[in-house]
């Protein structure tokens, strides 16, 4: 199938080379040039716009930073809709607010263009290789119709609900590893500054209740001061705002959330945003004065 493919960063890049090494063409499209042309060395052609792109294609993925951008590629002047055939499937991965994949979709509907929001979990590695977790909202029937292109980029696929419920889902998955990171950040921190050696401590709870994905990707990178982010603090501060924004509209109150994010608030102001969010070791070490690494 030929697939088009706005979006060409950290996580879109990879995504993008994987779809063509299980076969299929890709017409796609970033602002950043030089992202354009790593994807188009890789075998894809470039369109000259995201409105370009929608006119060869009739599947369409984004995977853009945050609402607006994703209002102005679909939405916009030269955007998706502009260029689209009724018909068209829009496939929304980036990780935006639910009530704006709603608007979207909405916008798309009155064109003829079908939406599923889709955004995903595992950052860069799990981009690369291809493992990524996929939280998918919209209609059923177009799901199982797109499946078998999600589980290229992914392991697996789940249909969570109605437009929004994919970005809805993501949001609580942002939410439980936003706070498992600074749960690492804290315990770890606890342990150096007791003067126990924290890889042993790493080894000895792993296997336990404690043990986490989360825990066994961080604490490796904080106790080796590694923060080349897969997952920027910036990004992640996105997230918990969208997560909040979302939650007070339902009434749904997030204390250890709001906590967080203003951890991730002190760090970008130190000039730490474009770290991994595992550097809330950072924020510890800053407030205790011991680092977890040596």
């Amino acid at each position: 199938m030929t697939i088009g493919f706005i979006g060409l960063g950290i996580m879109g890049k990879p995504m993008a080379k994987n779809l063509l090494k299980a076969g299929h063409s890709i017409v796609c499209y970033d602002v950043n040039a030089a992202n354009v042309a790593d994807v188009v060395a890789s075998g894809a052609v470039a369109g000259k716009s995201s409105a370009d792109v929608a006119s060869q294609v009739p599947v369409v993925i984004t995977m853009l930073p945050n609402s607006p951008h994703v209002k102005s590629v679909v939405l916009g002047k030269d955007g998706v809709l502009e260029g689209a055939s009724e018909g068209l499937i829009l496939i929304d991965m980036s990780s935006i607010a639910p009530l704006a994949s709603q608007e979207v979709e909405k916008a798309c509907a009155e064109k003829g263009v079908r939406m599923l929001d889709a955004p995903v979990s595992g950052g860069e590695p799990k981009a690369i290789d291809g493992s990524l977790a996929i939280m998918v909202g919209g209609e059923k029937a177009l799901f199982e119709e797109m499946k078998d292109i999600l589980l290229v980029m992914g392991a697996s696929a789940v249909h969570c609900g109605p437009i929004g419920a994919g970005n809805t889902t993501k949001l609580a998955n942002q939410v439980i590893v936003a706070l498992n990171i600074a749960a690492v950040a804290e315990a770890f921190t606890l342990v150096r500054k007791a003067g126990v050696d924290p890889h042993l401590v790493f080894d000895a709870i792993k296997g336990g209740l404690a043990g986490s994905t989360v825990m066994n990707a961080k604490a490796p990178m904080m106790m080796d001061s590694n923060f080349k982010p897969g997952f920027k603090i910036d990004l992640h501060i996105k997230d918990l705002a969208n997560a909040m924004d979302t939650a007070h509209s339902v009434g749904s109150p997030l204390p250890l959330t709001a906590s967080v994010r203003e951890m991730m608030e002190t760090l970008h102001a130190d000039g730490f945003g474009g770290d991994d969010h595992s550097a809330l070791a950072r924020f510890y070490a800053k407030v205790s004065g011991t680092t977890i690494g040596e």
